[in-house]
């Protein structure tokens, strides 16, 4: 009995703890979440029985206390449905209360799981638990802030003051930043012998995930050890999307030796992370081999994962499995509009822009055009391919519908311009997009950098070393210029323009960049340009 109370503990006290860390949680790495199951849609029933399914539907939510939680108006009290439900003589379970909060929280809707909380304190339809003071205190502290938190925490009966509440203490001080108070809480714990969750270490490695306080992240790896807190998957997860954000292919190599040498099994999320690096590193053989290991874990049809595959379809040039999951997206209950943004991007890379321009016209008419992001997919396409009167077509169109231009806009058009051979016009173009405010985000990120090393790619053609060297700057404050092959752009351009610089070679090392047989072929050119 007692091996079965722990059991049950357990699980409770993880249920409880866990959060879903967002993209914009890590550094910009663009990380996807994976935290959502979509269940099938309602219109690919047959129309005949939609009308019994409404009023199924109809039944299932009358029985639902979260349905009628949610249907409330802005501002009504919560207190109103209490008392709907128990007017028609339903009672208040505990499981009544969880579902709710977890519905209420996939929906964002702190502020109304914190007045359903303060409800069940105030009028106690059951006996309160460390589960609902766990509750009332998290949401607490994501809205009102940790002093009114920590004020709270004092208040709640000390036998309820455990492990649990410990923890999310410790959770709401870091989602708020604030690490040397969460600290503090993780040494009293310690002092009173409560086990810290590996969630905190999580959020405490993607505080220290910057480039200035990366250097903290082995430490608190041995912190994480001397608590004999084993580390998740989604530890090593966070710790390969920090190697792969800074293009490491080295590091991702170990990160993953360390995740095999403790016996931690790879999930989707691991194989995602692994396949994007490699095909951003151009490493397609090893690409591919990801993406199986990803088709084979997948759990069920995961919108998330869905998008990632259709971004990697493109890199790899695969048409025939890019139709197949776009498919399988479409026959999801709601296509999202940045799906139809991926997809789109996607076939204009492996160069079928017919394919791409239907599914244009597809998302105009079901979800309008209502932002730059969606003009600068298409015009992306065409100027890949050096199509630049489609592009700037499509610019002006932009420019009526209301839409702003902005950086990323502009960048794709230099490459446009590039590719058509308007070298010139390139050249201003570039200077146009220096005009708009860039967040280091943006500029970190894959499609950015690949957008720019494809210009570059152009200006080393011509032998312009002045504008390659001005591009190859931001690539290398990216860290972009780990990869081989950047690095031998800007070495073609110094032999296209047959100019000799002798620190190349020296200076791509001691940068953490391995030449290869292609770089010294260079070498050996530059060489013959000595003075």
């Amino acid at each position: 009995m007692r091996v079965a109370a722990f059991v049950l503990h357990q699980q409770s006290f993880f249920g409880a703890l866990r959060r879903t860390f967002s993209k914009s949680s890590l550094p910009p790495i663009n990380l996807p979440s994976f935290c959502t199951q979509i269940s099938p849609e309602a219109a690919v029933i047959p129309a005949e029985t939609s009308s019994e399914i409404g009023k199924k539907a109809k039944v299932e939510e009358a029985k639902s206390l979260s349905s009628r939680i949610e249907k409330l108006y802005r501002g009504e009290s919560v207190a109103s449905a209490f008392q709907s439900w128990m007017g028609d003589g339903l009672p208040i379970h505990r499981g009544h209360i969880f579902h709710t909060i977890n519905r209420l929280r996939r929906l964002k809707s702190t502020k109304r799981a914190l007045e359903v909380l303060e409800w069940v304190v105030r009028e106690r339809p059951y006996k309160l638990k460390e589960l609902d003071y766990s509750y009332l205190l998290e949401f607490t502290m994501k809205l009102h802030g940790v002093a009114q938190g920590e004020a709270l925490f004092s208040r709640i009966p000390p036998e309820f003051q455990n492990e649990l509440l410990y923890n999310n203490l410790v959770l709401g001080c870091l989602d708020r930043g604030l690490i040397r108070l969460s600290m503090s809480y993780m040494k009293k714990m310690r002092e009173l012998g409560h086990p810290i969750s590996y969630l905190a270490f999580n959020r405490l490695i993607i505080l220290h995930s910057t480039p200035n306080r990366k250097k903290a992240i082995p430490k608190i790896l041995t912190q994480m050890r001397a608590d004999k807190v084993t580390p998740h998957v989604s530890t090593y997860n966070i710790l390969l999307k920090i190697e792969a954000n800074e293009h490491n292919n080295e590091g991702l190599v170990k990160v993953l030796g360390d995740m095999k040498r403790m016996m931690v099994e790879p999930n989707e999320v691991t194989y995602c992370i692994l396949a994007v690096a490699n095909a951003v590193a151009r490493l397609y053989t090893a690409c591919e081999a990801y993406v199986e290991a990803i088709n084979e874990s997948m759990t069920g049809d995961n919108w998330s994962t869905l998008d990632i595959l259709v971004k990697l379809y493109g890199y790899l040039g695969n048409q025939k499995e890019l139709e197949r999951t776009w498919r399988k997206i479409q026959e999801l209950p709601f296509a999202r509009g940045k799906s139809f943004l991926l997809a789109i991007e996607a076939f204009g890379r492996i160069g079928n822009l017919d394919r791409a321009e239907e599914l244009w016209d597809d998302m105009v008419s079901r979800k309008g055009l209502k932002s730059t992001e969606q003009f600068n997919s298409m015009i992306s396409g065409y100027c890949m391919h050096g199509m630049i009167t489609k592009a700037t077509g499509l610019y002006k169109e932009m420019e009526k519908s209301g839409c702003k231009p902005n950086a990323i806009t502009f960048r794709h058009l230099a490459l446009g311009c590039v590719k058509a051979g308007l070298m010139k016009e390139a050249s201003r173009t570039l200077e146009l997009g220096a005009g708009f405010a860039t967040s280091a985000k943006v500029r970190r990120s894959t499609p950015w950098l690949e957008t720019t090393l494809s210009i570059v790619e152009g200006f080393a053609d011509s032998g312009d070393v002045e504008n390659a060297e001005k591009l190859f700057e931001e690539m290398k404050e990216a860290k972009y210029s780990r990869y081989t092959f950047v690095y031998n752009t800007l070495i073609k351009a110094y032999v296209k323009a047959k100019a000799y610089e002798p620190n190349l070679l020296r200076t791509m090392i001691l940068e953490g960049c391995r030449p290869d047989s292609e770089t010294y072929s260079l070498m050996k050119l530059i060489e013959q340009f000595r003075p």
